[in-house]
């Protein structure tokens, strides 16, 4: 069985991670593994924060800090989100030597096989402070679609640019410095010479992908494809140790791939596996099936640049079969801003409202095709009548007749209509998690649908009625001895509604993971491979209850 390496995009260490960011492709991608590691395939998901950005530097000049000091202190802050939101990553990697030696190593092969040129380019210039402007240091209106956007690529339409071609280049920094251009000698890898691989990559996969990411790349590939820049002549990142370039670092962009080499690499080892520590994992001969989620602000890095720095290996890496793109998740309306205030930190959010409903609105609301939106009023008004209402009165009613009725540790028949109905629920549940069709809002808008039908279900039966609380002599029992059809009617009602109840709760456990531990551990048979449609009996567990006080707590 072919291992699956999901690629989560390496985080900026330039702040802790807002719910937009975890609402895109840290969600999905755990919604994903989960799912792989529950139907019995192998899986790890990897990634780690991206300390050479220069998003970092711009970030740590306006907040009186140096650029170190704030990506040390931004990797724990996102470590510890991630693992507040149960978003499993199995290797969150450092910012260490092993990691520059990764890219150094990916870099090396690169340059002995000739595969970088030497160019002189314009680079935007600081005039007060006699430096070059690239990527996240300088700001304009894109050359593409006239969005302000920031230098190297546009997060509106994901077009790149050159920093240069910016219109009307301004430091972000210091807004009010001059900002002209000057050449400078760097050296890039010619994307045009990948041109053949990368259109035969796309037209075998467009049918497949998210619309917006192949329309951008029909675009791109519509015209000429820029150089893309190895280094730059700023001081902040790995040094570059090439004579054509002395004193110049590794622009940041290019260190995407090697990253997640090392990500995965750091993962290999949380699992007791690769001990060399080596880009083994990736290499075109191991066999795995690379997934990427992303956001669509980077699908121009991840699906042309690093794609072509893999082909330039000639064949030595394996490709990523699938690119699963999100859009942008805004707050109230208005898109996610840290420097204006308007700003819901993932964190704060899941200490203050239960995770599962957390993880659960995200996913209904998950921005996979169009710009969604957050509003924590709707987050309350949504959970509390989509899910922990319903829910909660579906456990309650299960909770109450086993209590009332004796019937812990027994074994209850499960209908035969109702183990097709759990296994038709599994499957459409499997539609949303598998790659060809994933969607969090459907998987979500599922959970909702079948905890109110099960809800509505509970509250059909009587299961306090006299003969079925003396079901126990074989259904001949009851009161009087005359009501042993309605005792097995009864008794076959509550299995039915447990063996679906444990059937949803497999199924949402991706994305309530707290709701399906409790399950688990209050006795729920939790298992995705053992074939639901074949079960003809179920043991009643203590259903477990959704937290719905947290308004109370604010």
């Amino acid at each position: 069985m072919r291992r699956t390496v999901i690629i989560g995009p390496p985080p900026t260490p330039n702040g802790d991670l807002h719910v937009g960011h975890v609402a895109g492709p840290y969600l999905a991608a755990d919604v994903y593994a989960r799912w792989l590691r529950a139907t019995g395939r192998p899986v790890l998901y990897a990634s780690g924060t991206d300390d050479s950005q220069t998003y970092v530097v711009a970030s740590a000049a306006k907040l009186g800090t140096t650029p170190g000091e704030l990506a040390e202190r931004s990797w724990h802050a996102i470590e510890a989100t991630l693992r507040a939101m149960g978003v499993t990553v199995d290797g969150f990697a450092p910012f260490d030597e092993h990691y520059r030696a990764m890219v150094l190593d990916f870099a090396d092969r690169l340059y002995r096989a000739g595969r970088f040129e030497l160019r002189t380019v314009r680079l935007p210039w600081s005039v007060r402070n006699e430096q070059f402007l690239v990527e996240g240091l300088v700001s304009g209106g894109c050359p593409v679609c006239l969005a302000v956007s920031r230098g190297g690529l546009c997060e509106t339409c994901g077009h790149p640019n050159n920093c240069a071609e910016l219109i009307d280049p301004r430091s972000t920094i210091d807004p009010d410095d001059d900002v002209v251009t000057r050449p400078a000698s760097i050296l890039v890898l010619p994307l045009e010479r990948y041109r053949g691989q990368l259109t035969a990559y796309y037209e075998s996969r467009q049918s497949a992908w998210r619309p917006h990411i192949v329309q951008l790349m029909r675009e791109l590939l519509a015209r000429p494809l820029p150089d893309f820049p190895i280094t730059y002549p700023t001081p902040w990142g790995i040094p570059a140790p090439f004579q054509e370039t002395p004193g110049q670092v590794f622009n940041a962009w290019f260190e995407g791939m090697p990253a997640s080499m090392y990500c995965t690499e750091v993962a290999q080892r949380e699992h007791g596996e690769n001990p060399s520590g080596t880009d083994e994992e990736w290499l075109a001969g191991s066999g795995i099936r690379l997934v990427y989620f992303l956001g669509f602000d980077n699908a121009y890095f991840w699906g042309v640049t690093h794609l072509a720095a893999l082909m330039a290996h000639d064949g030595r890496y394996a490709l990523p079969d699938v690119i699963v793109s999100n859009e942008f998740y805004e707050l109230e309306n208005e898109k996610f801003s840290t420097s204006k205030g308007h700003v819901v930190w993932a964190r704060d959010l899941v200490s203050e409202v239960p995770r599962d409903l957390v993880r659960f609105y995200l996913a209904l609301t998950a921005p996979e095709y169009a710009r969604t939106n957050f509003s924590r009023a709707a987050l309350d008004t949504i959970t509390a009548s989509r899910l922990v209402q319903p829910w909660n009165v579906l456990a309650g009613a299960l909770n109450k007749a086993v209590a009332e009725l004796g019937v812990q540790g027994r074994e209850l028949p499960v209908s035969a209509d109702a183990a097709r109905r759990r296994a038709t629920m599994t499957e459409r549940f499997a539609a949303c998690y598998e790659l060809e069709s994933f969607s969090l809002t459907r998987a979500a808008d599922l959970v909702a649908l079948h905890v109110a039908r099960l809800a509505d279900a509970a509250n059909t039966v009587d299961f306090t009625a006299a003969d079925f609380r003396n079901a126990d002599t074989g259904g001949t029992g009851g009161t009087g001895g005359t009501g042993g059809t309605g005792a097995a009617a009864r008794e076959q009602a509550l299995g039915d509604l447990y063996a679906e109840t444990a059937g949803l709760v497999l199924a949402a456990s991706p994305v309530l993971v707290d709701l399906a531990d409790a399950a688990a551990t209050a006795g729920a048979v939790l298992d995705a491979t053992a074939g639901a449609d074949a079960a003809t009996t179920v043991r009643p567990f203590t259903v477990p209850l959704l937290d719905s006080d947290h308004e109370r707590r604010r």
